[in-house]
């Protein structure tokens, strides 16, 4: 029974377990979680923490028997349905941040300066002679 409820991890884990007898006949099955080989998705910390169960080797099998409506397989579901969120969030959040920077790049175009031939600079007149009130010992002035 015990394969049989982990199916649903084997799909997407490799699985570890480590059996300890602990006082009073309880005993504890950590179940551990690795990237299964071969899968191309990495996998999220929380998806790879340890299971653990602590209870006696009857209540531990009978919580095994029920399947996906016991403890275990609650908890599996709930695990598949967070590291699917994740990758929906990782997906939303690459889509926002391509959507924003084609949108930088679109307000960049737009508020470039438009080039333009460059405006010939004005002439000034070139002096043609000097006034006729100009003498070399003192030059003309601007005022008269």
């Amino acid at each position: 029974m015990l394969v049989t409820n982990l199916l649903p991890l084997l799909a997407r884990y490799s699985l570890g377990f480590d059996l300890v007898a602990g006082p009073d006949d309880t005993v504890t099955l950590t179940i551990l979680p690795r990237k299964a080989e071969g899968a191309i998705s990495n996998l999220e910390a929380g998806e790879t923490r340890p299971i653990s169960i602590t209870a006696s080797a009857a209540e531990i099998d009978a919580e095994l028997d029920k399947g996906g409506e016991g403890a275990l397989g609650h908890l599996i579901a709930a695990r598949r349905t967070l590291a699917d969120q994740i990758a929906e969030q990782q997906a939303a959040a690459e889509a926002a941040r391509t959507a924003a920077a084609e949108a930088a790049k679109a307000k960049a175009a737009a508020a470039a300066p438009k080039k333009t031939a460059p405006a010939a600079p004005a002439k000034a007149a070139a002096p043609t002679s000097p006034p006729a009130s100009a003498t070399p010992e003192e030059p003309a002035s601007l005022w008269d």
